[in-house]
């Protein structure tokens, strides 16, 4: 009996089994059966290996950006004296990270002081007496803090007067026209370094070939300068389907895209950005509560007196944001190995398919079956006699 075990433990260790053949004369399911090879040699050549490229190792891209922007602007209304605008006045803060600001409208409440005034009148701060007044209360969307008195505010409405910045700001009385209009012609100039850092790739996307007189000279065209970094605000606008002049008004945020792709096997080793613009606030012309882009900031100021005062301004324009992207990708034996598996497993399932086509759509359908199970059958068959002595083997 030991003898016997060890007899079979030899077979199953060190025989080599291999399937039948059937060969059968059909030209309809040679058809089924060279199509579908050829439908996964085309999927694994063609769009694997050629539009995916799965023989290459990736690694995805490290950015750092600085922006530079340059441009003059004078402003003259009745709303405010005459002023000459230059960067540090319309680019608000002076530095950001992957982005940058350029006021484009604004409402501007000069001298204002630590004082008392009237409210604004809405429901929660009109008045009839002291009494509908709280002193020390003060609403997060109101101006200041309650100091319990009701106060004109105009000769029709009565409100609750604070303890606040005087006079309070007013911003419903946006200009209808960007005051900064001449902002269309203002210019960025943009530096990225990237890395890719498991292929030891350093890119700048000022290029080699591009000198300092060069620079003074350019502005990016997608057809005549696609590579020079420095970009006319209007033109980024109109790139992004908008009208600046439209923006302007009540701002909005802009996307400058930068996509670093890159193939870096010797026979496509380039490795260039490409920009592209996209507008990434809502512009939805019903469901747009709070549209644009503005924020507040204060200039303070000491009178001769030593009392400070401030002039407040509500900035209204547009945000650049500069988004990178990017993944650089070159030859590596690992996947090119996985994916020649891949393919070679994809490959043994063509028969698979080609079996079933024979046993379910041809008209011989049962005779085809008839000599699979016979052959079946007789595999069965050998494989018991092998077992039983050891030493017959089925062959055909």
């Amino acid at each position: 009996m030991t003898a016997g075990f060890c007899q079979r433990c030899l077979h199953y260790t060190f025989d080599y089994e291999t399937p039948k053949t059937l060969v059968i004369p059909n030209i309809g399911v040679g058809c089924v059966f060279r199509f579908t090879q050829l439908l996964v040699v085309l999927y694994v050549v063609g769009y694997v290996c050629v539009v995916q490229k799965a023989y290459q190792e990736t690694d995805s891209v490290i950015s750092s950006v600085t922006t530079k922007v340059k441009g003059f602007a004078f402003t003259n209304t009745t709303d405010m004296d005459p002023r000459f605008w230059d960067v540090a006045d319309y680019v608000i803060p002076s530095q950001g990270d992957n982005s940058f600001f350029v006021i484009t409208n604004m409402v501007v409440t000069p001298n204002q002081t630590q004082s008392r005034c009237p409210e604004l009148p809405n429901p929660s701060t009109t008045c009839v007496d002291d009494c509908d007044c709280i002193e020390g209360h003060s609403d997060p969307r109101g101006n200041g803090i309650q100091t319990g008195l009701c106060e004109n505010y105009s000769t029709t409405a009565k409100t609750c007067e604070v303890l606040s910045w005087c006079p309070l700001e007013i911003d419903t009385k946006l200009p209808e026209h960007a005051l900064l209009a001449s902002a269309e012609n203002f210019t960025v100039l943009i530096k990225n370094s990237i890395t890719y850092p498991k292929f030891n790739v350093h890119r700048r996307n000022i290029l080699p070939h591009i000198n300092s007189s060069y620079l003074k000279r350019c502005e990016f065209n997608h057809a005549t300068d696609p590579d020079c970094p420095i970009f006319r605000l209007k033109n980024i606008v109109s790139e992004a389907g908008e009208e600046f002049q439209d923006m302007a008004v009540k701002g909005g945020v802009l996307g400058i895209i930068i996509d670093w792709s890159c193939d870096l096997d010797w026979w496509a080793g380039k490795c260039y950005p490409k920009y592209s613009f996209r507008r990434l606030d809502s512009k939805h012309p019903v469901n747009n509560v709070a549209p644009g882009y503005n924020f507040r900031f204060a200039k303070y100021y000491k009178t001769q007196d030593g009392e400070e005062t401030r002039t407040l301004i509500k900035a209204y324009g547009i945000r650049f944001d500069i988004i990178v992207f990017g993944t650089a990708g070159k030859f590596g034996i690992v996947p090119t190995i996985v994916n020649l598996g891949a393919a070679l497993s994809f490959l043994s399932l063509v028969p698979v398919v080609t079996d079933w086509f024979l046993l379910t759509c041809t008209r011989k359908r049962d005779l085809y079956s008839k000599h699979k199970v016979t052959n079946l059958n007789e595999d069965a068959e050998t494989e018991s006699v092998s077992m039983g002595t050891g030493t017959s083997y089925g062959t055909q």
